[in-house]
C-alpha cells in the first residue's frame, strides 16, 4: 500500500453508530481509567487530531454521514447475543481459506470487522486486538478480522500492522450481509472521497459498501455471546471487553 496514500487518507473519517455492546455474561464491563482502555484512548485522541487538522466542511460531511448510517437502522437490524453466527469461508491475505466452523471446532472465535488499511480507526483497533493476542490465545480463542478489501490490499494491511492472526477479505461484503453489518457510503460521504480514495480499487468492486467496525465472540455451538456494533466507525470494542466476555465463556459449566 502506498503510505502517502495512507497518510492522506488518515485525515478522513467515515460511517457507523449508536453503541451496543453486550457481554455474555449479562453485565457491560466497563474500562477504568485510560490504562485500562488503551485503544479507546488512542481512537480518542486520533479524533481530536483529525478534527483539529481537517477542514470544518469535510468534518461536519462526515458527522452528517455517521448520523445518516445511524438512522439507516443497521445497528438495530446487525446481529445481536443471542443469535447464531452464519458460517463462513473466506480467503485469507495469502489466498488460504479459512471457515468458520472449522475454528469453532477447535474453540470460540472473535471476528471483527473493518474498513480498510486506507481507514486509521481501523489500523487502530487491529494493532490493539494484536496487542491482545496473547490473553485471546490463552482463553482458548481464534481472532479473524475481516474487510472487503481483495486478498492483495488484506495483506499489505497484515504486514503494515504486523499481525498475527488471520485477515480475510469479504470480498463484496457478502459475509457482512450475512451478519447483516453491511451499509451503504452515503453521498454525501462518497462525494469526499473522490479524488482522495478509490474504493473500487481497494475492493475490487463498485458497491460503495462498506461493514460496520462490528466485533462478535462466538462460542463452539456457533452462537453469538458478545457483541459490539456502533454507526460511528470512531468507536470500536475495547479488547479487554472481549477477553473478559471470553473468559465468562470458559467458566460456564
Amino acid at each position: 500500500m502506498n503510505l502517502s496514500h495512507t497518510r492522506s487518507a488518515s485525515t478522513f473519517l467515515l460511517t457507523l453508530g449508536v453503541s451496543l455492546i453486550v457481554l455474555t455474561t449479562a453485565r457491560t464491563i466497563s474500562a477504568q481509567g485510560p490504562d485500562a482502555a488503551p485503544v479507546r484512548k488512542e481512537l480518542e485522541e486520533f479524533r481530536e487530531r483529525a478534527s483539529k487538522n481537517s477542514p470544518p466542511d469535510r468534518i461536519r460531511v462526515y458527522e452528517e454521514g455517521i448520523e445518516e448510517v445511524r438512522k439507516s437502522g443497521v445497528t438495530d437490524k446487525a446481529l445481536k447475543v443471542g443469535d447464531r453466527a452464519p458460517d463462513f469461508e473466506l480467503l485469507n491475505a495469502v489466498g488460504k481459506k479459512v471457515k468458520l466452523s472449522e475454528l469453532i471446532a477447535r474453540g470460540p472465535v472473535v471476528v471483527t470487522w473493518y474498513r480498510g488499511g486506507w481507514c486509521p480507526y481501523c489500523n487502530i483497533a487491529l494493532r490493539g486486538f494484536h496487542k491482545s493476542l496473547p490473553e485471546i490465545r490463552a482463553a482458548g480463542a481464534t481472532l479473524v478480522a475481516l474487510s472487503p478489501e481483495t486478498p492483495d490490499n488484506s495483506l499489505s494491511t497484515a504486514e503494515k500492522n504486523h499481525l498475527d492472526f488471520e485477515v480475510l477479505s469479504d470480498r463484496g461484503n457478502k459475509v457482512a450481509h450475512a451478519y447483516r453489518v453491511a451499509y451503504k457510503i452515503p453521498k454525501v460521504v462518497a462525494e469526499q472521497f473522490k479524488g482522495r480514495l478509490d474504493l473500487g480499487k481497494h475492493n475490487g468492486d463498485d458497491s460503495g459498501e462498506l461493514p460496520l467496525g462490528a466485533t462478535y465472540v462466538i462460542d463452539r455451538e456457533g452462537v453469538i455471546r458478545y457483541a459490539f456494533v456502533d454507526a460511528d466507525y470512531r468507536k470500536r470494542a475495547e479488547p479487554s471487553d472481549v477477553i473478559a466476555a471470553l473468559r465468562g465463556l470458559v467458566k460456564k459449566p
